[in-house]
């Protein structure tokens, strides 16, 4: 169905390609996942299968890339809609209409589908992934979540016969996550279509995946069945990392077939002592009482009280349009407040002036990339320090310790996703803010990164700062945090230390906690130190 003959990816400005010389064949009513770093060429690899790279992006490729045997290079990527079906990273920059009804009918408008058959798909598709309700809702009231699952709605309903997902889970929280890939399984399994599905969370999707293809970063690639590759390379879900550590053979790709090894491990784990608990946390920086948001007739945030610690970090968990990002733009201050106060040392940010609420609260959105507008990292930096009242060179330095190697003369849309979350994030802590609120900081890192990041966020709060994570990501979470409060409604549903709220959660979870359940062990590196000095 797809092939790739020899092909070779180099951008314009670049030193080394971004593919090079890659040869792969996907079979029709195949689900290849494609994984690899950050960086490493995945998104390049899913936009050259109907000619996005190097039409739209520019650059030179060489080599043939051909779907059914239709050849990118004879043929522009508007010839590749009835054939090929794409979601990209970002699916609000992909919205053409103004209503999910609308997005969802708008592609087979360009494609001339009869009317009933647009009306039945439409339909079907609203089904399918748990959206009827949002059928009249505007595009860009719904959720980063909500926003996902209409753009793959759109590219089902003109029903190609190869869908192409970029990250399509990262703004998902767990069951919605489970929804949409079973949504997608069907269609490869029942219907035959080929799926190619891009993704850093690889524990949410490798049980489904038919092949990987894993990009070291280099420009070559490597491909196989997922336990095959995972063998060996060093981005791996922690299920496959735990069955390393322990030499289990063959290498379990899910959970249910880690449990079915796992007994022996409880049992010597369970000889020992628990994991250790986190340390007491300091006074409170941030405390906010009967907090409420109203978008409308609609109530994001209901009355919600919370004390933010020094020297915690702080994860705010909950489904797709549970009010989590309303909750944190509330204590920020710029974002809308029909109620309650926040206190920051006896001081409300909504009060103040931004660039003194900022020495109060920083906080990163869910696109970080939002508060970047100048042309160059240096420029960014050296505004930074400008708007903070900061000596010159501080939001560099701050940089520099968080990813070294990012040049002044860059431009901040080049940079990877954990490059620019880096940047943002020294961009905010210029400013030296007490309280820190990252919204879905880790959506576009691999697992590598996300243990950087965890570290750097530990450093946040050793400094004497609270900490907040809004996130779905719950292996970062157990990586990170201290304390979980999870929401539902607007309202705050559960608060507890880390270890107690995920392990009684079977949607939040991590995976080495369902392996190992009901022990209190969260991650791999965890299970490792504890049997460091276990007896054997």
């Amino acid at each position: 169905m797809i092939e790739f003959d020899d092909v070779t990816v180099t951008y314009i400005g670049a030193v080394t390609p971004a593919l090079t010389s890659l040869t792969l064949s996907i079979a029709e009513g195949e689900l290849c996942l494609v994984a690899g770093r950050t960086g490493a060429g995945k998104s390049t690899l899913l936009r050259a299968i109907n000619g996005l790279v190097p039409h739209f992006t520019g650059g030179r490729l060489s080599g043939r890339v051909a779907v059914a045997g239709r050849s990118t290079r004879d043929h522009p990527p508007r010839e590749f809609a009835d054939l090929v079906g794409v979601v990209g990273q970002d699916p609000l920059a992909g919205f053409t209409t103004d209503t999910v009804e609308e997005e969802l009918a708008y592609g087979m408008e360009q494609l001339a589908v009869g009317a009933t058959v647009m009306r039945k798909r439409v339909e079907e598709t609203l089904d399918l992934l748990g959206i009827a309700e949002l059928r009249r809702r505007p595009l860009r009231t719904l959720s980063d979540g909500q926003q996902q699952r209409v753009a793959i709605g759109a590219a089902l309903t003109a029903h190609p016969k190869v869908l192409v997902l970029d990250e399509p889970t990262s703004s998902l929280d767990p069951t919605a996550a489970e929804d949409v890939l079973a949504a997608v399984t069907r269609l490869v399994h029942d219907l035959g279509i080929t799926v190619v599905v891009a993704e850093h969370r690889l524990e949410r999707v490798i049980q489904y995946a038919d092949r990987l293809v894993y990009l070291p970063g280099d420009g070559t690639v490597r491909s196989g069945t997922p336990g095959e590759v995972l063998a060996t390379v060093e981005v791996a879900p922690p299920v496959v990392q735990l069955g390393r550590l322990v030499g289990w053979d063959p290498l379990p790709l899910s959970v249910r077939d880690a449990r079915r090894q796992a007994s022996d491990l409880r049992t010597r784990l369970a000889a020992g002592p628990p994991p250790a608990r986190p340390v007491a946390a300091g006074p409170v920086r941030l405390g906010a009482r009967q907090i409420v948001v109203r978008y409308g007739p609609v109530v994001a945030v209901r009355g919600v009280d919370v004390d933010l610690p020094a020297g915690s970090v702080t994860a705010l968990m909950g489904r797709n349009g549970s009010g989590k990002s309303s909750l944190l733009w509330a204590l920020q201050g710029s974002g809308p407040r029909q109620g309650g106060r926040v206190d920051v040392g006896g001081v409300d940010p909504r009060s103040r002036p931004a660039r003194e609420a900022r020495a109060l609260v920083g906080l990163v959105p869910q696109t970080a990339s939002d508060l970047l507008y100048l042309d160059s990292v240096g420029a960014e930096c050296a505004q930074a320090d400008r708007e903070a009242g900061s000596p010159a060179g501080t939001c560099r330095a701050l940089l520099d310790g968080l990813v070294p190697g990012i040049g002044d003369r860059q431009h901040p849309r080049d940079l990877s996703e954990g490059q620019k979350l880096a940047l943002v994030l020294a961009v905010q802590l210029a400013a030296a803010p007490t309280a820190v609120l990252l919204d879905e900081p880790t959506r576009g890192l691999d697992y590598l990164g996300k243990r950087h990041f965890a570290t750097l966020v530990r450093r946040l709060a050793a400094d004497g700062r609270a900490v907040v994570v809004a996130t779905h990501d719950v292996e970062f979470v157990a990586t990170a945090a201290d304390r979980v409060l999870v929401m539902a409604e607007g309202e705050i549903v559960a608060d507890g230390p880390t270890v107690e709220v995920v392990v009684a959660s079977p949607a939040f979870a991590p995976q080495v906690a369902k392996i190992l359940a009901p022990l209190p062990w969260l991650t791999v590196d965890q299970v490792a130190d504890a049997l460091a000095g276990a007896p054997r």
